[in-house]
């Protein structure tokens, strides 16, 4: 019902930058919180960024002053700006977005809302 869909990884130097995008599309009603996660090998899956419908963000410590997320809500797109890349930055990054789902059959808003998740982008950083 409800894709999301990563672009901009790859391969950067140490103290470079890359922009990452993850576009929402399906039967979407509204999209509250979008954000970044990523897992490193061998480590869990943690969160890097996120923001609110309304702009508000949150950003993990590791990650402060360095990464910048943004958001279009009217193309239900979330971005992930990394500058100052760093070899520990390594990892597959996964798009996150809270959904409700609009329910066409009874033409209104689904109940509850889900959570949806991208397929992954990998960003490795070279020391």
């Amino acid at each position: 019902q409800v894709q999301l869909v990563e672009s901009g990884g790859g391969l950067v130097q140490a103290g470079g930058s890359l922009r990452l995008s993850c576009a929402a599309s399906g039967s979407i009603f509204s999209i509250n919180t979008m954000g970044w996660y990523r897992q490193a090998p061998g480590k869990q899956r943690e969160l890097v960024a996120a923001i609110t419908s309304g702009g508000g963000t949150n950003y993990a410590d590791s990650v402060k002053g360095r990464f910048t997320i943004s958001r279009d809500n009217a193309k239900n797109t979330v971005y992930l700006q990394m500058n100052s890349l760093k070899s520990e930055d390594t990892a597959v990054y996964y798009c996150n977005a809270v959904v409700t789902v609009w329910d066409s059959a009874n033409w209104r808003p689904a109940s509850g809302a889900m959570d949806a998740w991208g397929q992954g982008t990998l960003v490795t950083v070279s020391s």
